[in-house]
C-alpha cells in the first residue's frame, strides 16, 4: 500500500471523545453537563432580558395563595413560603452553580499553572518562593477563608475604594458583590494541588530531548514554557478544572446556605436553608429539589472527570 493510500491517523479530538462515549455512563454524565450549561446560559440571558426590560423573573413570582403546595401537575416540585415554583427556582440556580464553578475554576487554574509551570522550569529562588507561598495557603482553613472574605465583601467592611471596584466587577460580570467574593475565595484557596502537580511535571519535563535542543536553538523560555511545557501538561489542566468545578459548586452552595452568597438570586444554598426550617413539617420539596439537582450535577462531573482523566493521560493512551 502506498503512502497516499494509507489511512490517516484518527485525530487526538476524535481519539479523545471516542474514548469519553465508548461507556454510556461518561456519555450519559457529559450529556448532564451540557444540559446544565446550557440552561445556564438560557438563564444568564433570560435575567440580562429582565434587567433591561425592568420585568419580574418567573423563578421570583410570588403567589401567597400558593404557599407550601405539595409536588403536582401544575407544579412539579411543590411551591415554597412564597408560593414560588420550586422547580423552576432549582432549574435558574444552575446559572449560579455554572457561574461560580467556571469562573472560580479558572482563577485556580490560571493561578497554579501559572506559578507550578515558574517553579518547575526555573527552579532555584523561583521555586523556593512558589513553594513557600503554596505552603502559605495550604495551610489556611479555605472554608473559613472564603466564608470571612464574603462576609467582609457583602457586610461593606472593605476599604471604600476597593468596595467600589467590587462593585464594578460585580455589574460586569452581572451578579452580587458577595458572590463576587465567594468567586475569588474559591479561586484563590484552590490552585495550590494543580501548581505542585504542575510543578512535578515542569521539574520533569523540562529535561526531554525535545526542550534542550529548542534551549539550544535559542529560543526564548516563553517560547519554550507555552509552545513545548504547557501542551504536555494540558491533560491535567483539564482533568483539574472539572473537578475543581464540582467543588466550587458543593462550596458555593455551603456559602449561601449559610447567609454569605447569592441574596437576590436563585441559588440551591439558599433554597436549602429557607426550606430546612420547615422539613418537621413534612415540607421536603423545597430542599429535595435543591439537594437533587446539585448531586445530579456534582455526579456528572465527577464521573466526566475520571473519564477526562483516563483519555487524556499519556501513560494510559496508546
Amino acid at each position: 500500500m502506498s503512502e497516499q493510500e494509507m489511512p490517516a491517523a484518527p485525530s487526538f479530538f476524535r481519539d479523545v471523545s471516542g474514548r469519553l462515549l465508548s461507556r454510556k455512563s461518561t456519555a450519559a454524565a457529559l450529556i448532564v453537563c451540557l444540559l446544565y450549561l446550557g440552561t445556564a446560559f438560557f438563564a444568564e440571558g433570560y435575567s440580562a432580558w429582565c434587567s433591561f426590560r425592568k420585568a419580574e423573573p418567573v423563578y421570583q413570582r410570588q403567589n401567597l395563595d400558593e404557599r407550601f403546595q405539595a409536588p403536582s401537575s401544575r407544579h412539579l416540585l411543590g411551591t415554597d413560603y412564597l408560593g414560588r415554583d420550586v422547580m423552576i427556582r432549582a432549574v435558574f440556580a444552575s446559572r449560579t452553580a455554572v457561574k461560580v464553578g467556571v469562573i472560580a475554576s479558572l482563577i485556580s487554574v490560571l493561578v497554579g499553572v501559572t506559578l507550578g509551570i515558574l517553579a518547575g522550569y526555573y527552579g532555584g529562588k523561583v521555586d523556593d518562593v512558589v513553594v513557600w507561598i503554596y505552603s502559605t495557603f495550604a495551610s489556611m482553613p479555605s472554608l473559613l477563608f472564603i466564608l470571612a472574605f464574603a462576609l467582609l465583601v457583602s457586610k461593606g467592611f472593605l476599604y471604600p475604594p476597593l468596595e467600589k471596584g467590587f462593585a464594578g466587577m460585580a455589574r460586569v460580570l452581572r451578579t452580587e458583590p458577595g458572590m463576587l467574593a465567594v468567586y475569588l475565595g474559591i479561586g484563590l484557596t484552590g490552585w495550590v494541588a494543580l501548581c505542585r502537580v504542575v510543578r512535578a511535571e515542569a521539574m520533569k519535563l523540562r529535561e526531554r530531548p525535545y526542550v534542550l535542543a529548542a534551549r539550544s536553538l535559542g529560543q526564548s523560555d516563553f517560547r519554550i514554557l507555552t509552545g513545548h511545557l504547557l501542551p504536555n501538561l494540558a491533560h491535567l489542566i483539564i482533568v483539574y478544572f472539572t473537578m475543581r468545578f464540582a467543588f466550587a459548586v458543593m462550596t458555593e452552595v455551603i456559602v449561601s446556605y449559610l447567609g454569605l452568597g447569592v441574596q437576590f438570586e436563585p441559588s440551591w444554598g439558599v433554597m436549602i436553608a429557607d426550606g430546612q426550617e420547615r422539613l418537621w413539617r413534612g415540607i421536603w420539596w423545597e430542599v429535595g429539589g435543591a439537594t437533587a439537582f446539585m448531586f445530579v450535577l456534582v455526579l456528572a462531573l465527577n464521573l466526566v472527570g475520571d473519564a477526562l482523566r483516563d483519555a487524556l493521560d499519556p501513560r494510559l493512551r496508546t
